[in-house]
């Protein structure tokens, strides 16, 4: 396993989430419109953004324990057995912390 390149590919994420993350809630703050009807659309407009926002904030942690698990060497190693975690599964999941097993 490549560390460098899983820390890389991490910080890359973890910028793009906050970037996201950064317009959702401009967006979230700006002033709605005073009429009732666009008001209304934009009131679900903003729950979808708020969903979105707390899951990418989900992410935002994941992956910031995973660049800790790297800089104290503990990285792709599961959490519950501490088993290796297999390389595929963290190509697939990057900030995973469990092995295939104990996620099941």
């Amino acid at each position: 396993m490549d560390l460098e390149a899983a820390k890389r590919s991490l910080e890359d994420r973890l910028a793009e989430l906050g970037v996201r993350a950064s317009k959702i809630e401009a967006d979230l703050r700006s002033p709605g419109s005073k009429d009732w009807t666009d008001r209304a659309s934009e009131k679900e407009n903003e729950e979808v953004l708020e969903k979105i926002n707390a899951s990418e904030r989900v992410e935002i942690e994941q992956i910031r324990a995973a660049l800790a698990r790297i800089k104290e060497g503990t990285y792709g190693e599961c959490l519950q057995c501490g088993d290796p975690i297999a390389p595929r599964r963290l190509e697939a999941l990057p900030y995973t912390n469990t092995c295939i097993d104990c996620a099941s």
